[in-house]
């Protein structure tokens, strides 16, 4: 097995025992990416895993007031560092679809909410008529278990019940954890956790 496919290997085989793992569940079709496929092997888009690497806060916040919260939209992944520091926490996401969904800059989180109702932006419903126009907390809500809202209007860092968007390109928008992780965030961030999208 050459490199290259030993890495495509290794990556599906560490994505499939996550997914086992934390257990997959069924949701919605306007929720779901159709597309299941993995990236091709040649693809110029770095993998998850092999860039998944700690990271340190300084070339990215002046300091860690009320805690920092930094998305690499290129490896997918979402690092936390605590206010006094003392907490750094790495988790894989999912990232937008495309570079029109994407948004990068500096926010912050202005609200947490527990079992949050999920509603499609103006542009998602023009471009999915037949999504429903709310769904509520709930194994089908596309927002999982918990979110952060962002001060950026329809943005946020949520769950996802769909376990197999984690570590691709499949989000109107939003960057997506696994449950169990947003879980933890939620519990290390507060209201005015900075956040820099990259």
């Amino acid at each position: 097995m050459n490199a290259d496919r030993s890495k495509q290997f290794n990556r599906r085989t560490l994505m499939g025992a996550a997914a086992a793992t934390l257990g997959m569940s069924a949701v919605p079709s306007f929720a779901q990416d159709n597309s299941t496929e993995m990236e091709p092997v040649n693809s110029a888009v770095r993998n998850n895993i092999s860039s998944f690497r700690m990271l340190d806060w300084r070339p990215y916040f002046s300091d860690t007031k009320n805690g920092a919260i930094l998305v690499d939209t290129t490896s997918r992944a979402l690092h936390f560092w605590s206010e006094d520091q003392t907490i750094y926490k790495l988790y894989p996401t999912s990232v937008p679809l495309t570079e029109d969904l994407t948004r990068r800059g500096r926010t912050e989180v202005v609200q947490k909410v527990v079992g949050p109702t999920w509603r499609p932006t103006p542009e998602m419903k023009i471009r999915n008529p037949e999504w429903p126009d709310v769904v509520g907390p709930g194994p089908d809500n596309p927002l999982g278990t918990h979110a952060l809202y962002l001060s950026w209007t329809y943005y946020r860092i949520h769950g996802t019940h769909d376990t197999r968007k984690i570590g691709r390109r499949s989000s109107n928008g939003c960057v997506g954890l696994y449950n169990e992780h947003i879980a933890i965030l939620f519990g290390l961030t507060k209201v005015g956790t900075q956040v820099l999208l990259v």
